[in-house]
């Protein structure tokens, strides 16, 4: 059995919308929302919202399209997206370290070997920004993390302003990254996978 089958919070999931006061009639219905790990043909979606997130901010995008598609082939199972109604509206790109702190060169590599998920990038397109679906998103991440047998620890690299926003998500900052881009320094945090054991017994993985 794969990870991902294994996992009933990456499955499909429906929302609707509540009743009536009325009459106790559904009058709408919301999309059908789906969590699933990401594949390479998904990449062009996952650039276009990537390239308006950040680009404004920061002139660059952390992953360019090559790149996308170089980790979605390599380790698409440490990517989560989060569509509705097939539309992908956030997305999540991870691949695998093997060294306790992130350094210049785990921006483009992908270490099988690894036991730390080096989180490249979460981004939510513009459309639906400012409705909690980042910490959502990262939160059903994480919970998809603790059913994988060798991931011990969550990494990822971000802007100071992006700390507390991090920190909310359960994040710890370990202080200042040696990776930089051009003129831009970084902050690095962690998140512990816990539970391994408990996670596997009790919820299907």
């Amino acid at each position: 059995m794969s990870a991902l089958s294994a996992l009933p919070f990456l499955k499909p999931v429906h929302l609707r919308s509540p009743r009536s006061s009325l009459g106790g009639q559904r009058r709408h219905t919301l999309p059908a929302s789906e969590f699933r790990c990401l594949s390479p043909e998904d990449a062009i979606s996952v650039f276009e919202i990537e390239r308006e997130a950040f680009i404004s901010v920061s002139g660059d995008c952390p992953l360019h399209l090559d790149e996308i598609r170089h980790f979605l082939n390599l380790c698409p199972e440490l990517s989560l997206g989060w569509f509705e109604e097939g539309r992908l509206v956030a997305f999540i790109i991870g691949s695998l370290w093997d060294q306790e702190r992130l350094s210049q060169e785990a921006l483009t590599l992908h270490k099988p070997r690894g036991t730390a998920v080096h989180i490249h990038v979460l981004a939510v397109h513009r459309t639906f920004r400012q409705q909690g679906k980042g910490s959502i998103l990262m939160w059903r991440y994480l919970q998809y993390l603790r059913c994988l047998p060798f991931a011990r620890r969550a990494l990822l690299m971000c802007e100071d302003f992006l700390v507390p926003f991090y920190q909310k998500c359960g994040f710890e900052a370990l202080g200042p990254c040696e990776v930089t881009v051009r003129e831009l320094a970084f902050i690095e945090m962690q998140h512990p996978v816990r539970g391994h054991a408990f996670m596997r017994r009790n919820s299907g993985c």
